[in-house]
């Protein structure tokens, strides 16, 4: 893929803005899960070492745009990321008139979400960005499904833009999985919703060797196949769409494996009664909240003689300690495995993080949507703004 990298251009003394992805869990004014400003670390210290005068930038939250909110400042980041970096980092609130930053600093430019037409990508607020650097790097990954002011118009009006070391990694590991992989080739694809992961599961049905479903698209696809779900989170509306995936794999000597056994509960609280029954048995209270030990073992030998592994999603309610049977024993199998894996999603490294699998898997990906998109074989904006200036 032709897209220029920051780390093969000169950075000394030149103003160089990365887009960076801190869109991070916060309560309280402390950070929580902090994988993806950790996951930037890489490029910040590189520009740094490198004598940039850095600048960056990121969204947090879904503010009003125009209008400042301290609940959505980065201010909590700014604290967080001077601690990770063992240097000051200020948080510059009015900054698209100039920034003042010397050679080896850095200062991270408050929400751009604040900026009145950074969602709809507008021009002349796009132009002002890229005209407050040199070099513009684009190491959001998980922003590049989003065609924005600062993923996708900053990088067509600046004198340079390129990729930075997290958004390479993230199309070369993505690439690897996708263009010429190891077979037999798996996807675990799960959520709560068929309707949100629909074109990602079609795509994937041309091209894995086996498309594991869990969570709420399972119970969707067990409708298809006309099993009772009792009072299961489904999609009626969209069973034909399973069917046809369904049909799909086994015209290409492929499956959707299914459950053969489920947790259920009659409701889901902290004092749920968990009961292990065979999918054939759910009762119309019922609410199927896990995968069964029976079917984990049959997926964990799938998965075991997998080549490449794509996993997006948890099998059960995993946040939940009488449900989360499935989804460990998920990331056990991919732990063990020797395939090349790659997880991704909000929920999925977040499992990961919980099991502590997160060195014994091939590729962490910081993107949900754009992760998805990817798969799907989808050209994402923001790559698509990087590789025309090439």
């Amino acid at each position: 893929m032709a897209i220029l990298k920051m780390t093969d251009l000169d950075l000394s003394g030149k103003r160089v803005l990365i887009r960076v992805d801190f869109n991070v869990p916060a309560k309280d004014g402390k950070i929580g899960d902090d994988t993806r400003i950790r996951a930037a670390l890489p490029g910040i210290r590189f520009a740094l070492a490198a004598g940039a005068r850095l600048m960056l930038t990121s969204h947090f939250g879904r503010p009003k745009e125009g209008e400042f909110s301290e609940s959505e400042s980065l201010a909590p980041v700014a604290r967080h990321l001077s601690g990770l970096l063992g240097v000051d980092v200020p948080l510059l609130r009015d900054w698209l008139d100039g920034v003042e930053v010397e050679p080896g600093k850095v200062v991270l430019l408050e929400n751009c979400r604040f900026n009145k037409g950074e969602k709809k990508n507008d021009e002349a607020l796009a132009r002002r960005i890229a005209a407050l650097c040199d070099i513009y790097v684009n190491d959001a990954f998980g922003t590049a499904h989003r065609a924005e002011a600062t993923t996708h118009g900053a990088a067509r009006y600046a004198p340079v833009a390129c990729a930075g070391p997290l958004m390479s990694a993230e199309l070369e590991a993505l690439g690897k999985a996708l263009a010429h992989p190891a077979s037999p080739l798996i996807a675990i694809v799960a959520g709560s919703k068929v309707s949100t992961k629909l074109t990602i599961l079609a795509a994937l049905a041309e091209k894995v060797d086996q498309l594991i479903v869990g969570g709420g698209i399972a119970n969707t696809f067990l409708l298809a196949e006309g099993v009772a779900i009792g009072d299961s989170l489904a999609e009626p509306d969209l069973v034909e769409e399973a069917r046809s995936i369904i049909k799909a794999m086994r015209a290409r000597d492929a499956a959707v494996p299914l459950p053969v056994d489920v947790v259920v509960a009659t409701d889901l609280s902290p004092r749920a009664v968990a009961r292990t029954v065979a999918v054939a048995e759910v009762g119309s209270n019922d609410r199927i909240l896990d995968f069964g030990p029976q079917t984990m073992a049959e997926l964990g030998a799938m998965i075991a003689g997998a080549g490449t592994i794509v996993w997006n999603g948890p099998i059960g309610v995993f946040e939940h300690e009488a449900f989360a049977g499935g989804t460990r024993a998920l990331a056990a199998a991919i732990a063990a495995s020797s395939a090349f894996s790659i997880a991704g999603g909000g929920d999925t490294l977040a499992a990961i993080a919980k099991f502590g699998i997160t060195d014994r898997v091939g590729y962490i990906s910081t993107g949900g949507g754009a992760f998805l998109e990817f798969l799907e074989g989808r050209e994402l904006p923001a790559v698509a703004a990087l590789r025309a200036r090439a």
